[in-house]
């Protein structure tokens, strides 16, 4: 079915006429039947010339192009943009199932992307792809930290292993590459308006309501390592940083390891919980009443559901920690892991 499933692409786009060009072209080289595709552009109080660039390029472009202008005057607001995208996607699919990908304006698509999306959305609802930096040489400290942050979350599905996951996984969760199913897009109510983190908000929202979220390296998009961003809080602002000398903090990962081991912990009870004393161990593991176990229980779908809305934060504040000091303590997290396993 999902092959031939109608494939809408959603893009917000605030004042990115410079970056525009680039975008089309690696949708133009996708490898699909584009004259199938619906690439739909939001353009977000735009006061540069994107509009014009758009009318006069769209005759030329091999797929049909939609493009709505809105936010006349409003703060930027990433989920609110990206929200008006994915809406016009769904309008391009009328009530039909379709699969709706998302990007950015200042993004370059693998030509595979399309297909490598299809691929991974055999096994899940919502797809996070990998999202590489161009230039990503010259920000070694940049790389190290997503480095950091890939080795964390394979380490999350060493201990709680999920069967719809990639074998080669990754951390991001951005929108400049994101694909799901459209019933699972409907479903959730879309993207939040947020003025940023719409992108995480949603994959969250999706584990908790029992969807399957995979991460999937092989679905590969390209975006830029501009310093000047469009939103507070995102990559530039992190480049930024970087570049002035900042270090960065992380969460302890000792906090994260407790949680995610909580998660398969309940993940694995979720089918017992009609035993007492299953819930009772379960309870007394995370601090929490067997009845609660068992309400929270009842309202969730599947364990999946149950494993990301029962777990609490934490029973310990582990604050945050040098880079190096987080990279040291997951070391020692996977290697005590790998003695206990052996």
């Amino acid at each position: 079915m999902l092959d031939d499933a109608p494939v809408v692409i959603g893009v917000p786009a605030r004042n990115e006429e410079a970056m525009l060009p680039g975008l089309l072209a690696a949708l133009a080289a996708l490898a699909v039947d584009r004259s199938a595709l619906d690439v739909c552009l939001y353009l977000d109080d735009c006061r540069d010339g994107s509009a014009a660039l758009l009318a006069r390029l769209a005759p030329t472009l091999p797929f049909r192009l939609t493009v709505a202008q809105g936010g006349a005057g409003a703060a930027p607001n990433a989920g609110a943009a990206r929200r008006a995208a994915m809406a016009l996607g769904l309008q391009r699919l009328g009530g039909a199932e379709g699969l709706i990908f998302t990007t950015d304006a200042d993004s370059k698509p693998r030509r595979d992307w399309i297909g490598a999306g299809r691929n991974a959305l055999r096994e899940a609802e919502v797809v996070a792809g990998r999202i590489v930096r161009s230039h990503a040489a010259a920000d070694p400290r940049a790389s190290r930290v997503e480095y950091y942050y890939d080795r964390l979350h394979r380490y999350r599905r060493s201990i709680d292993p999920v069967g719809w996951e990639a074998r080669d996984t990754h951390h991001f969760s951005g929108g400049a590459n994101i694909a799901i199913r459209a019933s699972a897009y409907r479903l959730l109510g879309g993207f939040l308006p947020l003025p940023s983190g719409e992108d995480a908000r949603l994959l969250d929202d999706a584990s908790r309501a029992g969807l399957r979220v995979r991460r999937d390296a092989a679905m590969v998009v390209e975006t830029s390592s501009r310093r000047e961003g469009r939103i507070a809080g995102g990559l530039a602002g992190l480049l930024r940083a970087l570049d002035h000398g900042e270090q960065p903090r992380m969460a302890d990962p000792r906090g994260a390891a407790w949680q995610w081991r909580a998660q398969a912990a309940a993940r694995r009870g979720f089918a017992m919980m009609d035993r007492a004393d299953a819930r009772s161990a379960l309870g007394a593991r995370l601090g929490l009443s067997a009845d609660h176990i068992l309400g929270v229980a009842r309202d969730c779908p599947n364990g999946e559901a149950f494993a990301m809305r029962v777990v609490p934060a934490p029973p310990v504040d582990w604050g945050t920690v040098s880079l190096t000091e987080a990279e040291d303590i997951l070391t020692a997290l996977e290697c005590r892991d790998r003695e206990v396993a052996a």
